[in-house]
């Protein structure tokens, strides 16, 4: 890991880099297979799954008896914790709704909002060397409580054809509509531009490789919305003198262990903290079963020393870290002085985690700097809140004048007008009268 002691401001900007990915040439490849999907449809889709990974499919959709299978499969004690981690993620988010409220801007004028369901949503949940059944209830979950009426979600196979039972089992806890055997960009062409067999979606939801990171930009230009743009995970860990070493390493840990392309940093008052942490994560990295994935991360890692919490808070917020840990004796005081971040876990038993699975919170974030921006998901992420007016005749009277004013110094005389008549209108009953 890189140690840097006491920086100054001048090199902030440098140290909170993240690495740059040349996706110039992916595109082409990227924009070809979404036009091959759109012109071809599911059979395209087939095509690239035995291509990639190595799949042949007779049908893309998964079955009732799949479902009911992966259903015998999982064994109980799994189950228990995904209904456990699915039920507090359902509370967190219910305590999310919106509750509408009518305000009367001027006598006669009142305006107020109602949050409608996205109707189809789209969900991509990548499969590979770690099946993420946690991300389909993250995403499955709230759109459920939103009301979204169909709930898609692509996921790749394996060589067999199957999808990881796991992933079927949250998807049938979390309540998803439909669930289809296509991974990379062929499933995110396929729920952006529909297929035979495959809805068109809405908005895309969900976590991939590069790939998928830009067949989701692509398709957002014009053929459907997605959550938000991202890049690789990452977390920053903020840790005092008190900290617990041995905590703070496998939280870096477990945020290497994601993929090479991740990045962890911590940041830190103490040198003496910075050295431990550094010892115990060689210790805890020579444990790890992914601990080569691991290492390949730790060597763009940073150990930052600073002279103050005051100054690690604010490099935290200029970094505008996915997950931000802090663990120090004073976090809550801390906390308060957070602007930028995804997800924040305070004190030494918060760690990420528990974020990531089972403590309510939605862990699909904002990454690359973009909690500078952007929201992780939550309930609102489903929704579409549509504005309503209602004028009377007192209401118009009020604010009829300044809306003629306006739209004349802005040069839209039928703007102007169809306030005009219905003042007339009124001046004509009141002369009628």
């Amino acid at each position: 890991m890189n140690i840097i002691k006491y920086p100054e401001r001048g090199a902030w900007a440098k140290i909170v880099e993240r690495p740059q990915l040349d996706v110039s040439q992916l595109n082409g490849t990227v924009a070809g297979i979404l036009a091959d999907v759109k012109l071809r449809g599911d059979k395209a889709v087939t095509e690239y799954e035995e291509r990639f990974d190595h799949a042949i499919l007779s049908t893309l959709e998964v079955t009732a008896e799949e479902m009911d299978e992966a259903w015998r499969t999982v064994d109980d004690d799994l189950k228990d914790a995904i209904i456990l981690a699915h039920n507090n993620i359902r509370t967190f988010h219910e305590s999310q709704r919106f509750e509408s409220r009518k305000v009367e801007t001027q006598p006669g004028v009142t305006c107020w909002q109602k949050s409608v369901a996205i109707e189809r949503v789209g969900l991509y949940i990548p499969g590979g060397t770690a099946p993420l059944f946690s991300t389909v209830l993250m995403l499955a979950t709230p759109a459920r409580i939103a009301g979204c009426r169909q709930i898609v979600l692509c996921t790749p196979p394996d060589r067999n054809g199957h999808v990881n039972p796991a992933i079927l089992v949250a998807a049938r806890v979390a309540g998803v509509s439909r669930i289809f055997k296509a991974g990379g960009v062929q499933a995110i062409g396929a729920m952006a531009y529909g297929t035979e067999t495959v809805p068109k979606v809405f908005k895309i939801f969900g976590p991939g490789n590069q790939y998928v990171m830009a067949a989701k930009q692509q398709v957002s230009l014009h053929d459907v919305a997605i959550d938000m743009p991202a890049g690789p995970s990452e977390v920053c860990v903020i840790a005092d003198d008190t900290a617990d070493a041995a905590f703070v390493a496998a939280d870096l840990l477990s945020q290497a262990e994601h993929g090479t392309d991740s990045q962890v940093i911590m940041i830190t008052t103490s040198e003496r903290m910075a050295g431990i942490v550094e010892t115990e994560v060689a210790r805890q990295l020579d444990e790890l079963p992914r601990k080569d994935i691991a290492a390949k991360t730790l060597e763009n890692s940073k150990l930052i020393v600073v002279a103050s919490k005051d100054e690690a808070m604010e490099l935290s917020n200029v970094y505008a870290p996915e997950h931000l840990i802090i663990q120090t004796d004073d976090y809550a005081r801390l906390a308060e002085m957070v602007v930028n971040a995804g997800s924040v876990f305070l004190g030494r038993y918060a760690c990420e985690s528990a974020g990531d699975y089972a403590s309510g919170t939605n862990h699909t974030l904002p990454t690359h700097g973009y909690a500078t921006a952007y929201s992780g998901v939550n309930l609102d992420s489903y929704c579409r809140k549509i504005t309503f007016q209602h004028l009377t005749p007192e209401g118009v009277r009020n604010i009829g004048p300044a809306v003629e004013r306006m739209a004349t110094a802005e040069s839209l005389d039928a703007h102007k007008n169809a306030m005009t008549v219905r003042l007339n209108s009124l001046n004509e009953t009141d002369c009628q009268i």
